[in-house]
């Protein structure tokens, strides 16, 4: 499933806490985003047809609740991506990291801590 980076940002915000309301997301992200409710209204039927996202009635208004987990969904994205710009090598990826964005030692103590625990 192709969610945007918009559809994404409204996500999060029922990923941090389900059961809100269109104009509870919108408040939600607020100051963030310069958005109108009828943006976020249009961003969460997107989603609801994309099949991200339930919908329950809650007397005049709609309450939503993510359909996939966040866990979930960026592991989807993530092998995606390593498939089409990496070839689907995670090697590659990590030294391109390294090489345009600098790793920290705790970025590479965290490495080195989970390839310790895929070599077991």
């Amino acid at each position: 499933m192709k969610i945007s980076d918009a559809e994404l940002e409204v996500m999060a915000v029922l990923w941090k806490q389900p059961g809100l309301a269109a104009a509870d997301v919108h408040d939600a992200l607020g100051s963030e985003k310069d958005w109108t409710s009828r943006t976020v209204k249009t961003l969460l039927a997107r989603l609801v047809e994309k099949g991200a996202l339930s919908t329950q009635e809650d007397g005049r208004r709609y309450l939503y609740f993510p359909l996939i987990e966040e866990g979930t969904y960026k592991a989807g994205a993530a092998r995606q991506f390593v498939d089409q710009v990496f070839s689907g090598r995670a090697a590659p990826l990590v030294a391109h990291l390294a090489d345009t964005r600098g790793l920290t030692a705790d970025d590479i103590a965290e490495l080195e801590k989970l390839l310790g625990e895929l070599k077991k």
